[in-house]
């Protein structure tokens, strides 16, 4: 059974930084692309950052919103990857998950209706 488990959310003060994982189970890992979503509450989910599987050596893409503040990498011989964020302002603050989807195309891409599979989410808040 494919699963997405989401770990390393938290309270964290304005300018501050904190790591998030996606540990898979139940699938080829190294074959998906996996990515990185935001809900904040009232607004829609919005693709924050994605990394490619197999074929395409570890392509990236992030939203103009987080360029530059977060970097999102992998690990394959741990199926896990991660989403490492600096300079977190109170906008970041939402819900995020992760998912992995097989793309038709080489890269991946930051639309939500593309992935396949889904993670629960776990909550970032950025606050004083």
């Amino acid at each position: 059974q494919l699963q997405l488990v989401e770990s390393g959310g938290g309270l964290v003060q304005p300018g501050g930084s904190l790591r998030l994982s996606c540990a898979a189970s139940g699938f080829t890992f190294y074959h998906f692309a996996i990515g990185w979503f935001r809900q904040a509450p009232g607004k829609e989910r919005e693709g924050v950052s994605c990394i490619s599987g197999s074929g395409s050596d570890g392509w990236t893409l992030h939203s103009n919103s987080v360029k530059g503040r977060f970097t999102i990498s992998r690990d394959n011989t741990k199926n896990t990857a991660y989403l490492h964020m600096n300079s977190l302002n109170v906008e970041d603050t939402a819900v995020y998950y992760c998912a992995a989807y097989i793309p038709q195309y080489p890269g991946c891409a930051l639309k939500p209706q593309l992935w396949d599979y889904w993670g629960q989410g776990t909550q970032v808040t950025v606050s004083s």
